[in-house]
Formats: C-alpha cells, sequence, structure tokens
C-alpha cells in the first residue's frame, strides 16, 4: 500500500471513530435526558437532574379532577413567584404513553396516568421520581377522532376508578392493578356515547361513586364504589351526557350533586337521585366540559360554543337554584378559576382570556393572549397553559392581564389540552404522549 493511500486508510478510519464516539454519545445524552418507551416497553428510567427532594413529603392518599375540590385550587405554598427566564427547572419527563388528554392522578407516592396504544386503553405508573413501576392494558378506548383516553383516574381508598369514553367503568386494585368490577353503563344501563367520546371523571362521595350515562332513564346512577352494585338511578333532564364531570357540594340539609348534560345545568339529590332543579344552559354545541365551580351559596358554569358563563345562587336548602347573571365568555373546556372576587377563565369563540367579578358578571378585561387555555391556582397565582404551548405563571390581577413569567411546552405530541397538576411543589403537565415534570418551589 503506497503511503497516500495509507494515509486516506487512517483519515478514514479515524472519521469513521469519531462518529461512532458522537453517536454513542448522543444516544447516551438521550438516556438519560428522558424516558423514552413505546407503551408495550417496559422502560429504563434515569432522572434528569440531581436536585436532593423529599418526593414523599405529601402523603396524600386519594386524588381526583382539579385538585380536592375539583375548582383547579392545589393547596401548596412556598412555590416560586416567579420562574427563571428560560422557565422552572425540568425535573424528568417520559415520552411513549400513547395518545391520551388526561391529567395524571397522584396518590401514595405514585402517578397514575392512562395512554391509548393501537385500540387499548393502558393504565401506566410511576413513582414520583417518574421511575416506571407498572403497567396495565385495561380495555378497550376511544380511537376515532381525537383518539385517546380522556378521564383522570380517580384513586380512593385503596382502589383506582377509570371512565373509559367508550363508557366503561372500572375499578382496580391500587396495588396490585387487579380488576375488581367493571361496569359498561352503554350496555347495562341504557347510556349513549357521543361525538367525542364519553368524557368524565368520576366523582366518589363516601361509599357512593356517581357517573352520568345520558340514557333516558338511567341519566345519572349512583354506584357502590367497592361492589359496582347500583345504589340509585336518576332520569336527570333526559339528554346526553356532555363532557362534564359532576361537583359536589355540601352544607346544606340536602347533599347536592351538579352537572350539565346536553342542554341544561341540574341538581340532584346525591341520597336518593331525586331531581332538584334544572335550568336551560344552551350553547351552539351539546359540550359542556367544565365542572361547575361552588362557592358561598353560588354556582358558577361556563360553556364553550358562544353559550357564556352563568352564576345561580342556590335557594331552599338546596331544593331551587336561581340566575344571577350570564355573560358571554364561554370556555370550551380549559375550565376555570375563582380568587377572592374574581373568576379567571378563557373564552372558545371569542378567543381572550378574561377576569370576571364573581358578584356581578362585569368583564374586568379581555386579552387574546394566552387564550384558549386551561387554568389552575396555587399559592396564590394562576398557571394557565395554553392551547399553543405556553406554560405561564400569572399574577390574579382584576385590573390587567399580569403574566409574570412564561415558557414554551416543546416535548410532547397533539394538543395542549390536558389540565396540569400540581404536587409537592413540582409542575406536571400532560401533552400527547409525554408527561413533564417541572420543579416550582
Amino acid at each position: 500500500m503506497s503511503f497516500k493511500k495509507k494515509i486516506k486508510w487512517i483519515a478514514l478510519s479515524f472519521g469513521i471513530f469519531i462518529c461512532i464516539v458522537v453517536i454513542a454519545g448522543l444516544l447516551y445524552w438521550r438516556s438519560i435526558s428522558r424516558h423514552d418507551f413505546r407503551a408495550m416497553d417496559v422502560p429504563i428510567t434515569t432522572v434528569v437532574t440531581t436536585i436532593s427532594r423529599d418526593a414523599n413529603a405529601v402523603h396524600n392518599t386519594s386524588s381526583q379532577w382539579r385538585g380536592v375540590n375539583r375548582d383547579g385550587i392545589y393547596h401548596e405554598t412556598g412555590l416560586l413567584q416567579e420562574w427563571p427566564a428560560e422557565g422552572p427547572q425540568l425535573l424528568w419527563y417520559i415520552q411513549g404513553l400513547g395518545d391520551g388528554f388526561t391529567s395524571p392522578a397522584i396518590a401514595n407516592g405514585k402517578i397514575y396516568i392512562t395512554g391509548l396504544d393501537g385500540d387499548n386503553l393502558v393504565l401506566f405508573v410511576f413513582d414520583l421520581d417518574g421511575k416506571f413501576l407498572n403497567r396495565k392494558v385495561v380495555g378497550g378506548e376511544w380511537n376515532r377522532a381525537y383518539p385517546g383516553p380522556r378521564s383522570t383516574v380517580a384513586v380512593n381508598d385503596g382502589k383506582l376508578y377509570i371512565f373509559s369514553a367508550l363508557g366503561v367503568l372500572f375499578c382496580l386494585d391500587a396495588t396490585t392493578l387487579g380488576e375488581i368490577w367493571r361496569k359498561d353503563v352503554i350496555a347495562e344501563l341504557g347510556g349513549r356515547n357521543i361525538m367525542w367520546g364519553i368524557t368524565e371523571s368520576p366523582l366518589i362521595v363516601g361509599d357512593k361513586i356517581f357517573i352520568t350515562p345520558g340514557g333516558r332513564e338511567h341519566n345519572m346512577v349512583a354506584l357502590n364504589k367497592n361492589t359496582g352494585a347500583l345504589i340509585w338511578s336518576s332520569p336527570g333532564a333526559g339528554t346526553i351526557t356532555a363532557h362534564c364531570s359532576p361537583q359536589f357540594i355540601s352544607g346544606y340539609s340536602i347533599p347536592i350533586i351538579v352537572t350539565n348534560t346536553e342542554h341544561e345545568i341540574w341538581a340532584v339529590n346525591a341520597d336518593n337521585g331525586e331531581v332538584l332543579w334544572i335550568h336551560p344552559q344552551p350553547s351552539g354545541n351539546d359540550v359542556h366540559p367544565n365542572t361547575p365551580l361552588y362557592h358561598n351559596g353560588m354556582i358558577f358554569s361556563t360553556t364553550g360554543y358562544r353559550g357564556g358563563s352563568w352564576l345561580y345562587r342556590i335557594t331552599d336548602e338546596g331544593r331551587g337554584a336561581e340566575l344571577v347573571w350570564h355573560n358571554n365568555v364561554d370556555n370550551q373546556m380549559g375550565g376555570a378559576v375563582r380568587i377572592g372576587n374574581y373568576v379567571f377563565t378563557s373564552g372558545h369563540r371569542n378567543r381572550a382570556f378574561a377576569c370576571i367579578d364573581w358578584h356581578t358578571g362585569e368583564i374586568r378585561w379581555r386579552e387574546t393572549e394566552l387564550a384558549p387555555n386551561a387554568i389552575i391556582s396555587a399559592d396564590g397565582m394562576l398557571y394557565v397553559y395554553s392551547h399553543r404551548g405556553i406554560m405561564a405563571l400569572v399574577r390574579p390581577n382584576p385590573d390587567r392581564l399580569e403574566i409574570v413569567s412564561s415558557f414554551e411546552v416543546t416535548l410532547g405530541t397533539g394538543q395542549h389540552w390536558a389540565h396540569p397538576v400540581i404536587h409537592d411543589g413540582v409542575l406536571f403537565i400532560r401533552r400527547g404522549d409525554a408527561l413533564m415534570a417541572y420543579l416550582i418551589r
């Protein structure tokens, strides 16, 4: 071999070696900077940060949709009142959950979240550092328009309750993930599915679990949470379910469940299913996904498609309700938060983020920035996750939109629709197949 050929061969070999080193380095970086796996795989988990934190400081044993009172308020303190310019630190993230719009449920030091694998509803379990613990194919799931599970897991008394968009309610053992019982509310209770699949996060009060099949006879039902046996059935308004997760109201002589169905908001006696009152709540579609908010004798409800927002006053110890005001702030599915005398929520058709006077319905301000969005609150601040992928920390100022900090959520797939969750100083954001954990304390 000539000297020139030897030089070329050495150069080529060196170049190949460098490429191998670079590729190996990239693969290693990828492995330590995320948990990447398909829904059918068992992942290898490595935490991004080495920050020391007590991952079990909050020993909650139950978890449900939008916090303990279903009002989007997370009762934590000592959170950052401003974020670094690049956003709060990303502790870890997971990819490979499959399609889905559910928020994480966090209880007993574990994270429960669902995703879609083919036609299957898959439950994933992680610890608070994002380490994979378990998975289970629960049953079938919605695989049509906007495929994936919609309903957040309810954790209660050592059991998991998962409601598929196909109308099947599953009860699993929280430790073994073994199935305890299931109830197909369409096949067994005459329920009717809807355009984008049933979207209702189960409500549990005492030994009862409340679900809305939307049938003409069994419109809402109460089941025994331990056995799935029917306790009572209510005809409600006789119209189809409308994506709404119901609200429980106590403090009256009658325990009250409030929900929305196709064209109305209505209340039922939680003890026996007696319909207490019904008010029309029309919109340009049959979709009312936002859980009503309750405070001090008042119920706030909002719906998209030019429906608007309503405030009702409870009367006659819960047996009645009267309209106080209605305006045109029409939140589609992002929820609302009440802080003091003001409600913060975003419009759907008007595409504006708004502050509303709780007592009068006056719109204090409307801004197109950050709208539409999903909104929660903790430690006196608003956490606003816009449908364009901007996560913002907002001060609840009734005089103007006051964005304190923000960053862009670039991980994950599909729409930015899932509602964020805060637990033990960590902000959890789900976007499609990804779950992200940010340190905000």
